[in-house]
């Protein structure tokens, strides 16, 4: 690791493939976002996915939340033992009836056994795609293994280091946004499709976002506002979402994830809407 405790960035920001992740967004994103060390509380993220933008800005403090309970068990297995979980990947075969097998088998032994499980099928499966049935079961197909092998037990451990100042927690956005206090930063990136008002037959994670979800959200977040939380958050440009967080300041991102998953468009129909003044708008 860097100097001995400092994750190495670039290797930990894509060590998940994740649908609608920040990733390729940070340069931009990094300009209006706070400094670690400007930060006096946490760094909140209640829809923490692919973190990328938790393992950018590598704050001292965090608390990192997600609706998706195999997330926060790859997590919390990653910052247990990076060592253990890489072991365990390792030993999952390199075919398409191993996938299809560990894949039926569903999640059982030791946390640092399901994390890796979890892992594999995210790196072997069909696009990185997060999809569940409605039992709740992992059910995407299987892609191939030209990205299992691109990580590597250092990869782990910087996750696991910057993991290590952080809480991780499994439950809904509403949750994490009530416990912040002033001090704290919030940064959210709510599952959404750009340009569009909902997101149905979602293909990104277990669950639909609808628009009262989005309504929770901007009631959830004009609380904290309320309270003397800072936060800023990538959005839908749709007018009836942008609407929901009047009062504050919103950019149009340039280039984004675009209405394709996975595809980078440069009409992205998304937003960076935040508390403090950047150089976007005010949305009355």
């Amino acid at each position: 690791m860097m100097n001995g405790s400092q994750p190495r960035i670039g290797a930990v920001t894509h060590f998940l493939r994740y649908p609608g992740s920040k990733r390729r967004m940070l340069e931009f994103l990094g300009a209006y976002l706070p400094a670690a060390e400007t930060i006096s509380g946490r760094y909140v993220e209640p829809f923490v996915g692919g973190g990328a933008v938790f393992f950018y800005v590598n704050p001292r403090r965090a608390l990192l939340s997600d609706i998706n309970s195999d997330l926060i068990e790859l997590y919390r297995g990653i910052r247990q033992s990076p060592a253990q979980v890489w072991a365990h990947y390792c030993q999952f075969g390199n075919r398409k009836r191993d996938y299809w097998q560990v894949r039926s088998a569903g999640a059982t032994g030791l946390l640092t056994e399901r994390a890796a499980r979890v892992l594999y099928l995210n790196r072997t499966c069909f696009k990185g795609m997060w999809r569940h049935n409605r039992s709740g079961e992992f059910n995407v197909g299987y892609g191939g293994q030209a990205r299992r092998w691109v990580i590597n037990l250092n990869t782990l451990s910087d996750v696991a280091c910057a993991l290590r100042k952080a809480r991780v927690a499994c439950g809904d956005f509403e949750e994490a946004i009530g416990q912040c206090v002033p001090g704290d930063f919030l940064f959210l990136d709510p599952p959404y499709r750009p340009g569009a008002k909902a997101l149905r037959n979602d293909h990104y994670a277990s669950q639909q976002f609808d628009f009262a979800d989005h309504e929770r959200l901007g009631k959830a977040l004009r609380s904290a506002k309320r309270r003397g939380v800072q936060w800023a958050l990538t959005t839908s440009a749709h007018p009836e979402i942008a609407r929901l967080f009047r009062g504050n300041y919103a950019l149009q991102i340039p280039r984004g994830t675009g209405s394709r998953p996975g595809i980078m468009a440069q009409n992205s129909g998304e937003l960076l809407i935040t508390t403090y003044p950047t150089n976007g708008e005010r949305i009355s």
